[in-house]
């Protein structure tokens, strides 16, 4: 039996192919454009078969018959018993002339082609956007009566229904698609489309909170979804059945889900937290358009939307179909498939696959240069602090990936020992000798560094100085909070002042802040730590404010503890959980990749957000750590010896707490 296929290479074109290519004798001819031919070669691999099977015919939806030469319409002769048109634009954001193009002009040259070569049987691959935004139950036996169609895409695939329902001669059958996804059985799929679009916002809830965590998300109308494989199966099945011309068939789940139950399968997929409570969209209904409408006008209001969808990759109509008001009545569909064993597999069986595909081969991070040489081989970064600790290990990291890593500290001796032992590693690192507490120092060693090297791409404010005593054994110890607050803030503020005109310069920069945990989880006992990073963590919020339209970038990382030399004196942390240098360096790294605006654990989240909604609470649970973990044999007044091993208690907590500033 011989067919003729539009759209053969597309996502559903070429299943259905292979599908038509198990039935013994069948032989397909397709369409395709000359452009397109070098794609030949995987379609056969694809298929398994050779061009005497699948034979290619070069033409253009949008000529007249197709731009099929007369030669090979003679090749194809009369025999074609089924022919489908699947060749369409499947994509909300293109522009109305390409869908009216493509989708309607490109559908009536397809049907007077399909007369031309004498084909007996005519099918349709429609979708159910041809419904509009119809308000209720849409039967298969419905088209006038779509509503709601100044979308072009919709208005498209409406009006290339009509054209085939009123000037096609051929007995035709129309099947109406809901959202496509990839194959129940593999999870592959060709491009991020319908629910796709929410998986990014699912990828970065679970960067950023456990999977145990409620969270609050949308609740809409009835989303289909239907995959691939099914799609396929029914419409060859449906489309060789006898007596069922003149039918439409709705290719729909008949038990849809919800926006946010459809969300939260794919939350469970994901390992990502579920949105255990949810919020009607349609209660924003009771807004009247025009004042959503000057809202959305609004200059601050439209570029922080633009930005949040950017970011999420969502299109800008998106929104506008989570209120989805339809509901598709598919009784002819049932009726012609039954007993057939074909049917849409709920998602929850294959939701993983359809998860795992996409972060393995469609994530949009797979397709920018992510690596950290990418990002930083020939820019010069500044890295305070790196003559050891979480310092060295950056700068180790950034040479290693081409960097021209420069470092700024007050030891001499010790800067001169690192560079030596890069050196002998076969890396280069520029050393400059300066005091960041002091802040002449720090404004000349600025101007070395941007005479010598013209600019400063990345600079690290790592250098810091920590101070663990209690409030109650400080009184007269006022000096500790100015040298904290000396180094930790000013000096980090001094060289980010003196480096940001250049940046301003050439419009583009990264200014990256190593803040502390304490910060979200109030530690204390590190209250002139905390206070000299909380204040440089709102100086870099406000810059970051100024300079979001200049490529500037500035991210805090507020990072847990560390195994370095500046926690040593506290014996007690020597029976603590930390990160090595090593994993705090690769988180410093991640930064610049990805250039966050915060870096911080889930324990920072989870404290930020106890201090924010239960303050009482996250008082008494920092309290309790208070008075369990005594200050060091430094710190305390009365000179008493701490013990030599933890209690239980204490190794609980640690362990409960994993990063925590005790």
């Amino acid at each position: 039996m011989q067919y003729f296929l539009t759209g053969a290479s597309g996502f559903i074109g070429k299943r259905l192919v292979k599908k038509i290519l198990e039935r013994e004798g069948s032989t397909v001819f397709f369409l395709i454009r000359e452009s397109d031919k070098d794609a030949l070669e995987h379609l056969y691999e694809f298929w398994n078969c050779d061009s005497h099977r699948a034979v290619p015919v070069v033409g253009d939806l949008t000529q007249p018959l197709l731009g099929v030469s007369a030669a090979d319409r003679k090749k194809i002769g009369k025999k074609t018993a089924h022919f489908f048109h699947l060749a369409a634009i499947y994509d909300l954001n293109a522009d109305a002339e390409s869908q009216l193009r493509v989708n309607v002009e490109g559908t009536r040259n397809t049907v007077q082609f399909a007369e031309a070569i004498g084909a007996k049987h005519f099918h349709l691959f429609s979708s159910i956007a041809s419904a509009g935004l119809f308000e209720g139950l849409f039967r298969e036996d419905m088209f006038e009566e779509a509503e709601g169609l100044e979308h072009p895409y919709f208005r498209t695939k409406h009006d290339s229904e009509g054209i085939v329902r009123r000037e096609c001669s051929i007995p035709w059958r129309i099947y109406r698609p809901a959202l496509v996804v990839g194959d129940s059985r593999t999870g592959e799929m060709d491009k991020i489309d319908g629910p796709y679009y929410f998986f990014k916002l699912i990828q970065k809830l679970r960067k950023m909170l456990p999977s145990w965590m409620p969270t609050i998300g949308i609740e809409g109308g009835r989303i289909n979804v239907v995959p691939v494989d099914f799609v396929v199966s029914a419409v060859d099945y449906i489309a060789h059945l006898k007596g069922e011309d003149g039918k439409c068939f709705h290719i729909v789940d008949p038990t849809p889900m919800r926006v946010g139950d459809l969300l939260n399968t794919f939350a469970r997929a994901a390992h990502a937290p579920e949105m255990s409570m949810r919020i009607n969209a349609a209660l924003f209904s009771f807004i009247p358009f025009h004042i959503r409408k000057a809202l959305m006008a609004l200059t601050p209001v439209r570029r922080i939307r633009t930005a949040v969808m950017k970011d999420l990759g969502l299109p800008e109509d998106m929104f506008r179909f989570v209120n989805y008001p339809t509901r598709f009545d598919c009784r002819e569909t049932t009726r012609a498939l039954k007993g057939t064993g074909i049917a849409v597999p709920p998602l929850d069986t294959y939701a993983w696959r359809l998860w795992d595909y996409w972060e393995r081969h469609l994530d949009p991070d797979l397709f920018i240069d992510r690596s950290l040489q990418g990002q930083v081989n020939g820019r010069v970064v500044v890295v305070t602090g790196a003559s050891s600790g979480i310092g060295k290990a950056t700068a180790w990291k950034l040479a290693e990936a081409g960097a021209q890593v420069i470092t700024v500290a007050r030891n001499k001796e010790q800067l001169d020992e690192v560079a030596n032992e890069f050196a002998a590693a076969g890396l280069k690192l520029h050393t400059y000798v300066g005091d960041l507490a002091d802040m002449a120092s720090v404004e000349a060693v600025t101007q070395q560094i941007l005479a010598e090297h013209g600019v400063v791409d990345i600079l690290i404010n790592n250098a810091g100085r920590s101070i663990r005593r209690a409030i109650e054994n400080s009184f007269d110890r006022f000096h500790d909070f100015e040298r904290t607050m000396q180094l930790n803030y000013f000096g980090a503020l001094k060289i980010s002042m003196g480096v940001l005109p250049k940046m301003i310069e050439q419009k583009r920069g990264h200014i990256i802040n190593i803040s502390s945990i304490g910060v979200l989880t109030n530690a204390p006992r590190f209250s002139a730590y905390v206070a000299s990073k909380s204040a440089l963590d709102a100086w870099t919020r406000c810059a970051a404010s100024e300079f979001a339209d200049r490529g500037i970038h500035f991210t805090t990382i507020n990072m847990p503890l560390v195994k370095t030399p500046m926690i040593a004196p506290t014996k007690l942390y020597d029976q603590v959980p930390t990160l090595t240098p090593e994993e705090a360096a690769a988180l410093i790294c991640d930064a610049i990749i990805h250039k966050q605006v915060r870096v911080a654990t889930r324990m920072g989240i989870t404290g930020q957000v106890l201090h924010a909604l239960v303050p009482r609470v996250a008082q008494i649970i920092m309290n309790t750590t208070f008075r369990m973990f005594p200050d060091s044999d430094a710190a305390k007044k009365d000179g008493s010896a701490l013990p030599n091993k933890p209690s239980a208690d204490q190794v609980a907590f640690q362990q409960f707490m994993r990063g925590i500033h005790f």
